[in-house]
C-alpha cells in the first residue's frame, strides 16, 4: 500500500511539474553528438557533487566568465537519490527548485534564462524509480545522469552509485528505460576498472543502453580519501581511441588550476572537461586568467607574475547571487575592493557580529530542524550549501585567521545578516595582508612559500611521482587568493600515519610481493638456496614495509602523462 501511494504521488508530482512545461514547443529528441552540439557542445563542465553544486554555485562558477559565454559552461545538479525524490515532497522542496513555491512561476534550477545548460543527477537502483523521478524534472533540465561513479560507504549501503559496477545488466536496464521512455536524452558518469579492458566493455554497456554522454572518472572506486591518489587520464585516453568517434566524452579528474582543463583535453582526447574539487576550491577555475596589466581590482597578481581571484571577490560574489536569486532582494551596497593606495580609514571601523555582545560571545549555533521550524524557506539547498562552500573556499585563509574560522562555524543557517559581517571580516584582512605584501616587497608571505623550484629539482622531489610537492609549488598563492587543495599522494598519506591499512591488506600486499620476488628469482635463474634466503628475509620484513608497498603497488597506479603530479580534483 505504501509503495502504491509512493507510486501515485510521484505520478501526480510528475503530472504537475509537466503542466508547467506545456507552453513550451516540445523539440524533437536528439542523441549523442547531435545532442551535445545543440546544447552548445560545452567544453567546460561543473560536476554533480552532493550539497555542493546547487544552483547559487553553478551561477557562481559562470560569473567569471563574460555573460557571452556563461550559457558554455554546462553545470550539474547535486546527486539526488531517486527513490527519495519521488515519494518526499519535502526532499524535493529542498533540493530542487524549478518554479517558485505554489507557483508555475520560473525560479531557479533549469531557468532557461539563467542557468542552462543543465543537468540533473540522480542515483538509483530501480529502473522504474529512476523513471518517475527523471519525469519530474525533464521540463527543467536538457538531460538526466546516472550517477554510476560515487564511492562513499553511503552508496555501498544503499547500492548505489559505484557500487552497481558488479551488476552490468542492471546499468544497462536503468539506462535503457531512460533512454526509451524519457523525452530527453539520458547520461552516465562513471569511474574506471582494474584493466583497460574492463573499462572499455563497462563503457560500451552503457553507451549501447542508451546514453547520450559518457563522464569517465579516471579514478578507481577504491581511490578516496587519503587513498584517492591521481586520476588516469591514460586509461581516459585509451577509450577515446576505442570508442566510435561519434561518441561524446567528459574526462574528470586532476584538475587544480585553469590550465590543467586544456592539458587534460590535450591528453585524452576528450569532448569536455569536468571539475569538481578544482572547481569548490576556485569557482573560476573555468575562465581565464586576465591579461598582465588588465586585471579587475578582484585578481591579484603577485611580483612574480602568478596570481588568481581573492577570497573577498568570490565571497562577495557568492552572497550578491544569494541575494539576488534566491531571496530576490537587492544585495546590500558595497565599497569597491581594496587595492593599495585606497583610502584606508575603514578599516578601522570594528566588526561586531549580529545577537553577540563581542567577538567571542554569543548564542550557539541552530539545529537545521531549528532553524526550519522558524522558516522552512532556509532549508533548502542553496542555504544548507553556504557554510560549507566557504569553508572550502577559506581554507587556506582560515587556517591563519582562526576567528574568521570561528565565526563561521557558528554562522546559522540563512543567517545572512552574520554571513555579511564575516564577509567584512574577510575584507579587512585581505586589505591588512595587500597593505602588508606592498610594504615588505613581498617578503611578507616567503615563509609560507614552499621550496623554490631550483631546491626542490636538487631533492630530486620533480623526478618522484609518488610526491605532491611539485603540486603545491605550482599552486600555491598568498593566503588571500583561492587555491586548490592540494591532498597528499597515498605514499606520503602513508607516511605521515593519515592512513593505515587494515590486517587483510597487509597480508594481501605481502602475498603479492612475495609473489612477484619468486618471478624475479626464477627469472634470474638464482640458486634455490639465495631465493629461499630471499623469501625468508621478504617474510620477516613484509609487516613493516607492507605499507609503502601498497602505496607504490596497490593503491596509485600512476599515469606517464606529464601532468601525473596533480592530485586532487
Amino acid at each position: 500500500m505504501a509503495a502504491d501511494a509512493a507510486t501515485q504521488q510521484a505520478a501526480a508530482a510528475a503530472a504537475t511539474v509537466t503542466a508547467t512545461a506545456t507552453a513550451a514547443v516540445k523539440k524533437p529528441k536528439l542523441h549523442g553528438r547531435a545532442f551535445y552540439e545543440s546544447i552548445g557542445s560545452p567544453k567546460y563542465i561543473v560536476a554533480p557533487m552532493v550539497d555542493q553544486s546547487e544552483f547559487a554555485w553553478r551561477m557562481l562558477s559562470r560569473s567569471f566568465l563574460p555573460e557571452s559565454q556563461r550559457s558554455s559552461v554546462l553545470a550539474y545538479s547535486p546527486m539526488l537519490h531517486a527513490r527519495i525524490f519521488i515519494e518526499s515532497k519535502k526532499y524535493r522542496d529542498q533540493h530542487f527548485q524549478p518554479t517558485k513555491p505554489d507557483s508555475d512561476a520560473l525560479f531557479l534550477d533549469g531557468n532557461p534564462a539563467i542557468d542552462r545548460p543543465f543537468f540533473v543527477q540522480f542515483c538509483a537502483n530501480d529502473p522504474q524509480a529512476l523513471l518517475n523521478a527523471a519525469r519530474i524534472v525533464a521540463p527543467h533540465c536538457d538531460a538526466v545522469d546516472l550517477n554510476l561513479g560515487c564511492p562513499q560507504g553511503i552508496a555501498r549501503k544503499g547500492h548505489y552509485g559505484s557500487f552497481l559496477q558488479e551488476d552490468q545488466d542492471l546499468i544497462h536496464r536503468l539506462i535503457k528505460t531512460l533512454h526509451e521512455n524519457l523525452d530527453i536524452p539520458v547520461t552516465a558518469k562513471i569511474r574506471i576498472l582494474d584493466t583497460k579492458e574492463a573499462t572499455l566493455k563497462y563503457a560500451q554497456n552503457v553507451l549501447s543502453a542508451g546514453a547520450s554522454i559518457l563522464t569517465v572518472h579516471g579514478r578507481r572506486r577504491e581511490q578516496k580519501g587519503h587513498l584517492t591518489g591521481l586520476a588516469d587520464w591514460q586509461m581516459i585516453r585509451y577509450l577515446r581511441d576505442n570508442l566510435p568517434p561519434e561518441t561524446v566524452l567528459f574526462a574528470n579528474g586532476n584538475i587544480l588550476q585553469h590550465e590543467d582543463l586544456e592539458k587534460c583535453l590535450a591528453a585524452t582526447g576528450a569532448d569536455g572537461v569536468m571539475s569538481a574539487e578544482g572547481n569548490l576550491s576556485n569557482p573560476g577555475i573555468f575562465a581565464a586568467p586576465p591579461p598582465p596589466g588588465q586585471e579587475p581590482r578582484g585578481y591579484w597578481r603577485g611580483r612574480d607574475g602568478r596570481g588568481g581571484w581573492r577570497v573577498d571577490e568570490v565571497f562577495r560574489r557568492y552572497l550578491d547571487i544569494i541575494h539576488k536569486y534566491v531571496l530576490g532582494v537587492s544585495p546590500p551596497p558595497r565599497r569597491p575592493l581594496f587595492v593599495p593606495g585606497d583610502d584606508t580609514a575603514w578599516m578601522e571601523e570594528e566588526i561586531l557580529l549580529p545577537n553577540r555582545g563581542g567577538r567571542d560571545q554569543g548564542k550557539p549555533k541552530k539545529r537545521r530542524g531549528d532553524a526550519a521550524e522558524e522558516n522552512a524557506a532556509l532549508m533548502t539547498a542553496n542555504f544548507i550549501g553556504m557554510q560549507p562552500h566557504l569553508f572550502y573556499l577559506l581554507r587556506h585563509f582560515v587556517s591563519r585567521h582562526h576567528d574568521v574560522r570561528d565565526a563561521l562555524a557558528r554562522a546559522r543557517l540563512g543567517d545572512m545578516e552574520t554571513y555579511e559581517a564575516i564577509y567584512r571580516m574577510v575584507e579587512k584582512k585581505v586589505a591588512e595582508g595587500l597593505l602588508e605584501y606592498e610594504r615588505t616587497g613581498g617578503k611578507s608571505v616567503e615563509e609560507d612559500e614552499p621550496p623554490p623550484a631550483a631546491a626542490a629539482a636538487e631533492a630530486g622531489e620533480d623526478d618522484d611521482p609518488e610526491s605532491s610537492a611539485r603540486a603545491v609549488r605550482e599552486c600555491k598563492r598568498p593566503w588571500w587568493v583561492v587555491q586548490p587543495v592540494i591532498r597528499p599522494l597515498p605514499k606520503e598519506a602513508l607516511a605521515r600515519g593519515a592512513v593505515q591499512l587494515s590486517k587483510k591488506e597487509r597480508k594481501r600486499v605481502a602475498a603479492e610481493m612475495e609473489e612477484e620476488q619468486k618471478k624475479e628469482n626464477a627469472a634470474n635463474k638464482r640458486p634455490k638456496d639465495a631465493a629461499a634466503a630471499a623469501d625468508g628475509a621478504q617474510a620477516a620484513v613484509a609487516e613493516s614495509v607492507a605499507a609503502t608497498a601498497a602505496a607504490t603497488q596497490s593503491l596509485e597506479k600512476t599515469t606517464s602523462y606529464p601532468a601525473s603530479e596533480l592530485v586532487s580534483g
